[in-house]
C-alpha cells in the first residue's frame, strides 16, 4: 500500500494541485497520527473540474452504451487486480479491519460489474399509438455533468455506488471525495485512468464540504447532484440545487428500529442486534440504533445483549468486532449526546464514553429508560450507540418503530409469518428485513428511505438509472403511400 504524502485532485486524468496551494491533514483514526495531507480545493478548483467534465461529456455520450459498459468493465477489472491495495487504503483511512475493508471492496467490484452490464440493458420501451401509422417509444438520455458527493463510512462502496451509474448513462462526473477518506477516491481515479477512461469523464476533487462541495452543488453546469450524508446537509443541497431545477438525489440518515418479538429466536436476535448496532463502529446510515423489545422477553434479551456486548473486541485486527470513529469531532459529539441523555435520566447499561486513547474509539454503548421523544431517540448519532425500549405488543412496537423523523431501514425478529408480513406492510421505511439486521442491501436492489432519510430517489439497482438519465419520447410517423 502506498498512500501519497499529499493527496491531489484528478482533473483531465492528471494529478493536480489546487490554485491556493492550501492543504489539510488526514489523521489515522486508529492512532490519531498523521496519515497524509490533502489538497484543499476551493471554488476555482471546482470550476476547473466542472469545465473539464462539461467538455468531455458530449463525446462520452456519443459512445454507445455497450461500449461505455465495456470501458467500465475495464475499471472493474482494475479494481479486482488491485483489490488488496484498495482494501489496505480503506482500512488505513477508516480504521476498520483489513478483512472488512476487503469485503467492502469486493462489494464495490460487484456493484461496478452490475452497472457495466447495464450498458447492454439501458432499456427504454416501445409501445402502441392510438394513431394509425405512428410508432411510439422511449429512450434514455444523459443529463450532462453529475456532481457526486459521498460519505466516508464505506468509502470505496460509496464511490462505486455513484460513479458507475452516472457514467453508464452517458454523463461525465465530478466526484467530491469525503475529506476523511481522500486516498480511497484517489486510487479509484488512478485505476480509472489506467483503464483508459477518457480525460474529463471523471474528475475527482478533494476538500471540505463548505469549500468544495458547496460550489459543486451551486454550479449552473452541474445537471444532477447525488449526495450521501447527513439530513442537515441534504436540506441545504435540496434548496440550493432545487433553486436552479437541477435534479437531486439524497440518501440521508436513519434512526432504524429493530423489533424483537416475544416469539423471536433470541440468540439470533442478539447476534443481529450486535451487528446492526456496532459493526463498522455503528457508522452506517442503516445501523440499528433503536431496539424495540416485547416486555415478556425484555429482561432475558437485554441481559444476553449486554453480556455479548461485553465480549466484543475493539480494534483494527481481522478478529476485532469494531474499530474507531472516523474523527475526533464526531467522537466528542457522541460522548456529549450520551452524557446529556444520562443527565435526563437514561440508564447506561454498558459503554457510554471513549474506549481508549490514542485513536478515536467509542465504547459500544447500550442505553435504556430513554423517552422515545428525547433528542437521542430522534437524532442520528452515526456511532456504536443503541437504545433499548420496552413495548407491550406488536401494535405498540409498530407504532414506536414508525415514531421517528427518519424512515430508512427496519428489522423484525419473529417466528410468526403473520407478524412479519404485517410489519413489512406497515413499517414506514424504504428497506425492511425479517430475522436479520437493519443493513445488508445488495447491488441490484434499490436503496433509499422515506421522510428525512431521503427525497424518494433510489440508488443502486436499475432504479439509479432514473437518477442519472432523462426519458425522451420518440414518435415515428410513416406514410404508407411512400412504401
Amino acid at each position: 500500500m502506498v498512500i501519497p504524502k499529499l493527496i491531489p485532485n484528478w482533473i483531465d486524468a492528471q494529478e493536480q494541485m489546487v490554485a491556493t496551494s492550501e492543504k489539510f491533514p488526514k489523521l489515522d483514526p486508529a492512532t490519531g497520527k498523521l496519515l497524509c495531507e490533502v489538497v484543499r480545493s476551493k471554488a476555482a478548483d471546482v470550476e476547473k473540474a466542472v469545465q473539464s467534465s462539461k467538455k468531455a461529456q458530449s463525446a462520452w455520450a456519443e459512445v454507445p452504451p455497450v461500449q461505455r459498459g465495456l470501458m467500465l468493465h475495464e475499471i472493474v477489472l482494475g479494481m479486482k487486480n488491485r483489490q488488496k491495495e484498495i482494501a489496505e487504503i480503506v482500512a488505513a483511512e477508516t480504521g476498520k479491519s483489513y478483512k472488512d475493508a476487503y469485503g467492502e471492496t469486493g462489494g464495490a467490484i460487484a456493484l461496478g460489474l452490475f452497472y457495466a452490464s447495464e450498458g447492454q440493458r439501458l432499456y427504454g420501451r416501445t409501445t402502441t399509438s392510438g394513431t394509425p401509422n405512428k410508432y411510439a417509444m422511449t429512450v434514455r438520455m444523459p443529463l450532462g455533468v453529475a456532481g457526486l458527493i459521498i460519505a466516508a463510512n464505506t468509502p470505496i462502496a460509496n464511490v462505486a455506488w455513484k460513479v458507475f451509474p452516472a457514467l453508464i448513462c452517458g454523463n461525465s462526473a465530478v466526484l467530491k471525495a469525503a475529506e476523511n477518506t481522500p486516498a480511497t477516491a484517489w486510487i479509484f481515479g488512478e485505476i480509472a485512468k489506467e483503464a483508459g477512461l477518457p480525460p474529463g469523464v471523471l474528475n475527482i476533487i478533494q476538500g471540505y464540504g463548505e469549500e468544495a462541495g458547496a460550489p459543486l452543488v451551486a454550479h449552473p453546469d452541474v445537471a444532477v447532484v447525488s449526495f450521501t450524508g447527513s439530513t442537515e446537509v441534504g436540506r441545504i443541497i435540496q434548496r440550493v440545487a432545487g433553486e436552479r431545477f437541477a435534479r437531486v438525489s439524497l440518501e440521508l440518515g436513519g434512526k432504524n428500529p429493530l423489533v424483537v418479538c416475544d416469539d423471536a429466536d433470541l440468540d439470533n436476535a442478539v447476534k443481529w442486534t450486535l451487528l446492526s448496532a456496532f459493526s463498522n463502529a455503528g457508522q452506517r446510515c442503516a445501523s440499528g440504533s433503536r431496539i424495540i423489545i416485547f416486555e415478556e422477553v425484555y429482561e432475558a434479551f437485554r441481559d444476553r445483549l449486554v453480556e455479548k456486548t461485553k465480549q466484543l473486541k475493539i480494534g483494527t485486527a481481522d478478529d476485532d468486532d469494531l474499530g474507531p470513529i472516523i474523527n475526533e469531532s464526531q467522537l466528542q459529539n457522541m460522548i456529549a449526546a450520551v452524557a446529556k441523555a444520562k443527565a435526563a435520566g437514561a440508564t447506561i447499561l454498558i459503554g457510554g464514553d471513549r474506549f481508549s486513547s490514542p485513536g478515536f474509539y467509542m465504547a459500544p454503548t447500550l442505553l435504556e429508560n430513554v423517552d422515545p421523544q428525547a433528542e437521542i431517540s430522534q437524532c442520528e448519532l452515526f456511532g456504536p450507540i443503541a437504545i433499548l425500549y420496552r413495548v407491550k405488543d406488536f401494535e405498540e412496537a409498530l407504532a414506536l418503530a414508525n415514531d421517528s423523523p427518519y424512515g430508512l431501514t427496519a428489522s423484525i425478529h419473529t417466528r410468526s409469518l403473520h407478524r412479519a408480513v404485517r410489519f413489512c406492510d406497515k413499517v414506514r421505511s424504504g428497506v425492511v428485513v425479517v430475522n436479520a439486521g437493519t443493513y445488508g442491501s445488495e447491488p441490484h436492489m434499490p436503496f433509499g428511505g422515506l421522510k428525512q432519510s431521503g427525497n424518494g430517489t433510489r440508488e443502486p439497482g436499475t432504479e439509479a438509472l432514473d437518477v442519472y438519465s432523462e426519458l425522451k419520447d420518440v414518435y415515428i410517423n410513416i406514410d404508407p403511400s411512400q412504401l
